[in-house]
């Protein structure tokens, strides 16, 4: 399988991983990592967002000499209507996530299962003024408020919003009118008013936009991360393996995907009991571990400590999935979300991995749905189980194994949180500030959201990350960019070396790397809760913060909904390439421009790492003179 004259192609895209690619280059299947050369030509109209196909009379194309559609929609309208409905999906994603994780946090609490911190129900009720005559009831309490919050018409704006978001901010939204109802039904209205000759108002459009970004940030970002927290346990800082080098072939290995883990909460707590320990060990295997995959595995990674016994670590991002399958180590794939690339699927039927999909929603054509129901958890799951067991006795020994063991690092620092990373500096954001202020860390940098292929896979986010640090600039990664910054070995200490000298030394001082690992996408959530946090101490607005992100290769609509909310938070956004936006003038002197005297924020349009590293450190040194640091 390695022997290079028996490759499926090698012309495969560039990747920052460069084992990651040379293993790639070798495989005799195809991956997306392959097919990027032959989807290399765009369609310049869909590009720039100025394509119509929503009735019969189209698509129409907008161009000079035919500048509005059949029934008389401009390049302004079509573009902001696009935008809105892929901001509007993005946010639905993300609201599914919250909703599902509220309901799992109910249905526990209803059968006096497993809450993993009390410390951190007690704290999200206390902030959310929720009370309850014992944990289970405080639990159910703490649920019902949440999707009541969601449930909520547009007209009713959330309630749980004013105690979650800083005041300040808040004020800013409600004096824009972005305050938001129900998030459902924001979702849902924002789907409306992309419809056939409905809305034609692109200011209309762009402002439903940041009210799903602000629904997206605080329900389906923060909110699912504190949920977590308290089914899941609270993220330990800790040192840990990651990429390909996880895969141990004693034991029946799990993939999983997606973002919602405590769907598979049962079945991972499961699958270490001795009952089923003992039926691994029937059929040849030391028992079974999970290998982390996408968002989800990241979230595993993040909570790491509490899972020791059956967590292996995080193998890679969405785009190394296929190369992780590749191997032949994996025996079946567990999904119930998205990253869950449609590519899996022959490669799961090559070498007989077994799919299994808990949520529809990520429902493989190759795979088996076995939904995940509160209720029949315990059939569920013990089917599933055997399941995968029976694939392994079937594939094991008529696969051929292509690992690639030397691959990723051992010794990647994950676990950071809003409340670890506040633990760790003395449990006070005065050591931070003080850093900062002093200017051994010159500012911050939310280096978020996903990894893509069409530029190279992870190559603008590991060396955009590679400019910061050099100009003592610390990086904050949450999402799939964190997958790929990892194996490359920027979470490591030892990328210190790579710091400019004043991170550097703090870097060592502290026996930190110079990129801290907050996990999946959700932990953008984090970041802001970080940012809110230092803004507090300090007494300013979160957008005067020497504070900037980048989603330098974004990929989904959740990460539009995901930079909707960045611009609601007023906070400077630089992407890799624009959202399909640019053939109208309007929106992107909006998002470009004007933006910064709505919210503070702005989107910044740059795909060389150099210059964008360059753009980012004048604007957290203007932000620095403003507060005269």
């Amino acid at each position: 399988m390695s022997n290079c004259s028996s490759c499926f192609s090698c012309n495969t895209c560039k990747s920052a991983d460069k084992p990651l690619e040379a293993f790639i280059k070798t495989l005799p299947m195809e991956t997306s990592h392959h097919r990027v050369e032959s989807q290399s030509t765009k369609c310049g109209f869909g590009l720039q967002g100025v394509c119509c196909r929503l009735c019969a009379n189209g698509p129409c194309r907008i161009t000079p000499k035919s500048p509005r559609g059949i029934c008389g929609a401009d390049a302004d309208t079509i573009v902001t209507r696009n935008f809105l409905r892929a901001v509007a999906a993005g946010s639905g994603c993300y609201i599914h996530v919250v909703e599902n994780t509220a309901l799992n946090l109910k249905n526990t609490a209803l059968a006096k299962g497993k809450i993993r911190s009390e410390v951190s129900l007690r704290n999200l009720a206390e902030v959310l003024e929720i009370e309850g005559e014992d944990v289970y009831d405080l639990a159910v309490n703490v649920a019902d408020a949440v999707l009541a919050d969601l449930y909520k018409p547009e007209y009713v704006q959330m309630e749980l919003i004013e105690k979650l978001a800083y005041s300040k901010r808040l004020d800013a939204w409600k004096a824009l009118g972005i305050m938001p109802g129900g998030s459902k039904s924001e979702v849902f209205s924002g789907v409306v008013k992309c419809s056939t000759n409905l809305n034609s108002d692109p200011m209309d459009m762009l402002v439903h936009c940041l009210k799903l970004g602000v629904s997206t940030g605080v329900y389906g970002l923060m909110l699912t991360n504190l949920l977590n927290d308290i089914l899941l346990g609270e993220p330990e800082i800790r040192f840990a393996p990651v990429g390909l080098n996880v895969i141990d072939t004693d034991y029946i290995n799990i993939m999983i995907t997606g973002h919602q883990h405590s769907m598979f909460t049962y079945i991972q707590d499961r699958l270490i009991e001795e009952d089923v320990v003992a039926k691994a060990k029937a059929v040849g295997a030391k028992g079974f571990k999970l290998v982390g995959c996408t968002c989800v595995g990241q979230d595993l990674q993040l909570r790491g400590a509490h899972y020791t016994e059956i967590f292996d670590g995080h193998a890679g991002n969405n785009y190394t999935s296929e190369a992780i399958l590749a191997t032949g180590g994996i025996d079946a794939v567990l999904s119930e979300f998205n990253c869950t690339l449609p590519g899996i699927e022959p490669i799961c039927e090559e070498l007989q991995i077994k799919q299994i999909c808990i949520d529809d929603v990520a429902k493989k054509r190759n795979a088996e749905l076995i939904p995940f129901k509160f209720e029949s958890r315990v059939e569920d799951g013990d089917r599933i189980i055997d399941e995968i067991i029976a694939g392994y006795v079937a594939r094991r020994g008529s696969v051929e194994m292509n690992l690639l063991p030397e691959h990723g690092n051992k010794n990647t620092l994950t676990g950071v949180s809003e409340i670890s990373l506040k633990k760790f500096l003395g449990d006070s954001w005065k050591p931070l500030i003080d850093l900062i202020v002093s200017g051994k860390i010159k500012g911050v940098a939310g280096v978020v959201g996903c990894s893509s292929v069409a530029y190279g896979h992870d190559t603008l986010t590991v060396e955009l990350t590679k400019e910061l640090i050099k100009r003592d600039i610390i990086v904050l990664s949450a999402g799939c960019s964190s997958g790929g910054i990892e194996n490359c070995g920027l979470m490591t200490p030892e990328a210190a070396e790579l710091a400019g000298p004043n991170l550097k030394e703090v870097c060592k001082s502290l026996g930190i790397p110079p990129v801290l690992n907050f996990g999946p996408c959700l932990a953008i959530g984090r970041l802001e809760m970080v940012a809110t946090e230092l803004a507090k101490e300090i007494g300013i607005d979160i957008p005067q913060l020497p504070l900037v992100l980048s989603a330098a290769q974004w990929l989904e609509e959740q990460a539009l909904a995901d930079g909707c909310f960045g611009l609601a938070l007023g906070l400077p956004l630089h992407l890799g390439v624009p959202p399909f936006v640019t053939g109208s003038s309007l929106v992107t002197k909006v998002l470009t421009e004007d933006m910064k005297a709505l919210t503070g924020g702005q989107v910044i349009i740059d795909g060389d790492a150099k210059s964008s590293a360059d753009t980012l450190e004048k604007i957290i040194e203007e932000k620095r003179s403003a507060l005269n640091i």
